[in-house]
């Protein structure tokens, strides 16, 4: 028998595409409501990757406690089944103490498959995905999109071209089953809804998201993003490793090896920044049920979180 959307926890999703003010947004309403925050962030779940990932600060993290930060090693593998594992079990305890939750990210395949459930696709096939590792770390990172890109247009039309765990899981999917990994993602539609959901998105001024940007790019290079990548690299985590092929840490990487100098790697960083966002923009855009707002205006958020919690 289904469960009633009254019987279902009930869950504050706040979402928009990087550098939008997610986290200020988030920390002002889990205070107001007496919240907590579950990160819904594929990289800032890595140790040791602060700056880059603009984590939130220690201090922020003492005034509002979040979840689901710092959890693995850069070398350690982490996918979205963990996250999943993970925030659920978050949730469930959140709940269980009566604090209000707000899952605020903007990874899109994680919020989908926290919300909606998992794909119900072929098993791992380990010994495949390491003959493909291999034959990226001999090839280059992006040779395995090309491969991709000539045998499944449509998965890689929906993947990110550094994101080396997805390219490979769809590669895996096709070898071991002869077909697209969108054909199971289309079949499976993500209905499983194990909460109740007010899903609030910030819509930025494009103009402005371009100006936050650049700036919150040059703060971390002030602040030290590039020791920290070289830090990373001195610990003995290659510049192949998945989180290490991010955005920033990749450009930062060609730039310490000499591949290319810090103001052509701080435009390339801006620039591609920039079109994530527009990415992230893209996926969320195709969820109706998200309300969008300007970042700026709390008070519209602050009231459809109070009547989501005493409707």
């Amino acid at each position: 028998m289904a469960i009633s959307d009254d019987a279902k926890p009930r869950v504050i999703l706040l979402v928009g595409p990087t550098a939008v003010g997610k986290t200020r947004m988030a920390m002002k309403m889990a205070e107001l409501f007496g919240g907590e925050i579950v990160s819904a962030d594929s990289m800032q779940v890595y140790r040791k990757m602060d700056i880059g990932t603009a984590k939130p600060t220690l201090e922020e993290r003492r005034l509002i406690p979040h979840h689901l930060i710092d959890v693995v090693d850069p070398d350690q593998p982490f996918d979205v089944s963990q996250y999943c594992d993970l925030a659920r079990k978050v949730i469930a305890g959140l709940q269980k103490e009566k604090k209000t939750v707000f899952v605020v990210g903007g990874t899109g395949l994680y919020i989908k498959a926290l919300l909606g459930g998992l794909i119900a696709g072929p098993g791992a096939d380990e010994a495949l995905r390491q003959t493909l590792r291999a034959e990226m770390e001999k090839q280059g990172p992006l040779c395995l999109y090309e491969k991709l890109r000539r045998k499944d247009q449509k998965a890689a039309a929906r993947i990110d071209p550094h994101d080396s765990v997805r390219i490979i899981r769809a590669l895996e999917v096709l070898e071991l089953t002869g077909r697209s990994i969108v054909e199971y993602q289309q079949r499976h539609r993500f209905q499983e809804q194990p909460y109740t959901v007010l899903k609030i998105g910030l819509m930025p001024d494009r103009t402005v998201l371009h100006e936050t940007i650049d700036k919150r790019t040059d703060r971390m290079i002030s602040n030290g993003f590039i020791d920290e990548v070289r830090q990373l690299l001195e610990r003995g985590y290659s510049r192949s490793l998945k989180p290490m092929q991010s955005l920033g840490y990749r450009h930062v990487c060609t730039f310490l090896a000499g591949e290319r100098d810090l103001d052509e790697t701080v435009r390339s960083i801006k620039c591609d920044t920039f079109r994530y966002s527009k990415r992230q923009m893209t996926w969320f855009s195709a969820d109706r049920q998200i309300s969008w707002q300007d970042p700026g205006d709390f008070d519209s958020a602050a009231e459809k979180v109070r009547f989501f919690i005493n409707p």
